[in-house]
């Protein structure tokens, strides 16, 4: 390491001058575990096909619309077919945040999605986006990201607490930390999942888990 980052190598790579080297940071909730195992995600699910498929959002709010006062554009960020990192902003419905609008390109996986423009000044009391946002596959398919919200307040992006390596990235995990609110005399357990080899998709399979 050079020693023109010994002040402090971490705030250093937040800054940009590392070359080569990123942070990610990954967080997530999920509101609705039962008896279940479930991802740490506010859908519930993060979806791991074996081909990449086409995908849409929409919102539950029709104010989610360019010519209102809620979202304006969706930035959605994940692997493409050959499992390289893509980020695609797209903007939304002209008038009517309730019809699909269709996301470029094909996707593998989606780990981040999150309010890039918005027709409201945001602050405490106003927010991003008016509705729920999901990101789907085209066709009113499986969910694979929702942009909630928590205690009746949209949120501006995802709480999707997992992640896929780009292809020619190597991940370092140097943190991990979890809570839960579960009250009375009700347990949780935590398991971290970790699979190599997304893009082996027949059997045998060496991705194992």
């Amino acid at each position: 390491m050079s020693t023109s980052f010994n002040r402090d190598w971490y705030a250093e790579i937040a800054k940009g001058n590392v070359s080569g080297h990123s942070f990610v940071h990954k967080f997530g909730s999920n509101q609705n575990v039962s008896t279940a195992l479930e991802p740490v995600t506010s859908a519930g699910v993060y979806q791991t096909p074996t081909s990449a498929v086409s995908l849409e959002f929409v919102s539950s709010s029709a104010a989610d619309a360019l010519d209102d006062t809620g979202m304006h554009e969706l930035t959605v960020q994940g692997l493409d077919a050959t499992g390289a990192l893509q980020t695609q902003a797209t903007a939304a419905h002209a008038t009517d945040g309730t019809t699909a609008v269709a996301i470029s390109g094909t996707w593998l996986r989606v780990f981040r999605a999150w309010v890039s423009s918005s027709g409201s000044y945001a602050d405490a009391s106003t927010s991003s986006h008016a509705g729920t946002i999901t990101v789907r596959v085209s066709g009113s398919g499986a969910t694979y990201a929702e942009i909630p919200l928590i205690d009746g307040f949209p949120v501006g992006q995802s709480e999707i607490g997992c992640y896929t390596v780009p292809l020619g990235y190597t991940a370092y995990i140097l943190s991990q930390g979890y809570s839960s609110d579960v009250s009375g005399t009700k347990t949780a357990d935590f398991l971290f999942f970790k699979r190599e080899n997304i893009l082996d998709t027949s059997s045998s399979y060496s991705g194992t888990m």
